[in-house]
């Protein structure tokens, strides 16, 4: 069984969802300025290491923004 977890979605060119299927996560993450891009991932752990790399706090202006991304990231 596939269960389907949504990370954000701004439009329906700009989201992104994580797939859990038994041990393995499908990431997928579609953009107006990259297409679809998809990663898979073995552990949770891996994931998360890939998402703070991918989103690094300084990035963001508004820390609250950063950690809604993160939980939602930790929620899968």
């Amino acid at each position: 069984m596939i269960k389907k977890h949504q990370i954000y979605k701004k439009d329906n060119w700009n989201m992104m969802t994580v797939e859990v299927n038994g041990r393995e996560l499908i990431l997928r993450e579609i953009s107006d300025e990259w297409g679809e891009e998809t990663h898979k991932f073995i552990s949770r752990p891996e994931m998360m290491q890939w998402a703070s790399d991918r989103f690094p706090k300084e990035k963001f202006d508004n820390e609250a923004e950063w950690e809604e991304l993160m939980n939602a990231f930790r929620e899968v």
